[in-house]
């Protein structure tokens, strides 16, 4: 079993200091399997025609929102992968803003964002449920910073955490 704690700041670069912050306690891997489940129940009740809606022109549509969040999830999943492989090469950043365009989420139907945002999340869930603290423990180099593989979990989490909070409060 692995002991369940919170990274230490010198886990993770200070500007992913916001998504570690909200999760709350010491058992990520508890709340990425609720948020799993809220946040389908959630998706699934938004008709359709909401999905392409964006709160400002420049803003992204829900869809590019839960696009971001799965690709984000799986860059976060493959840097942790990495770094409890004890790979010790750097592992370069990416740009959020870049990836948007090429996502085709306009295109996509609600129903198959969700069914990728499940496959992605339990994928996620059992990469993590199967490290041990040694994994979690190992730290890496990520966008140029010491990383842990424990703080990516954190960052995973508290990064739905964020844009769930945005979803809820700036699309309704």
């Amino acid at each position: 079993m692995v002991t369940k704690r919170r990274p230490s700041s010198n886990e993770y670069a200070s500007f992913y200091g916001t998504y570690v912050g909200k999760v709350e306690g010491n058992d990520f891997l508890a709340k990425l399997k609720e948020q799993k489940a809220s946040t389908i129940s959630f998706l699934e009740k938004l008709p359709e025609e909401k999905w392409d809606y964006k709160y400002g022109e420049d803003k992204w549509s829900i869809k590019e929102l839960l696009i971001h969040m799965i690709d984000t999830e799986r860059i976060f999943s493959y840097r942790a992968l990495r770094i409890s492989r004890n790979d010790k090469t750097p592992i370069e950043g990416f740009e959020q803003d870049d990836y948007v365009p090429y996502s085709q989420a306009g295109q996509r139907s609600a129903a198959s964002i969700l069914a990728e945002y499940e496959a992605v999340r339990n994928s996620t869930i059992h990469l993590f449920q199967n490290f041990t603290d040694e994994n979690m423990n190992r730290i890496g180099t990520a966008s140029g910073a010491s990383i842990s593989v424990r703080a990516l979990g954190f960052i995973t989490t508290g990064h739905e955490v964020h844009h769930m909070q945005i979803l809820k409060e700036r699309y309704f």
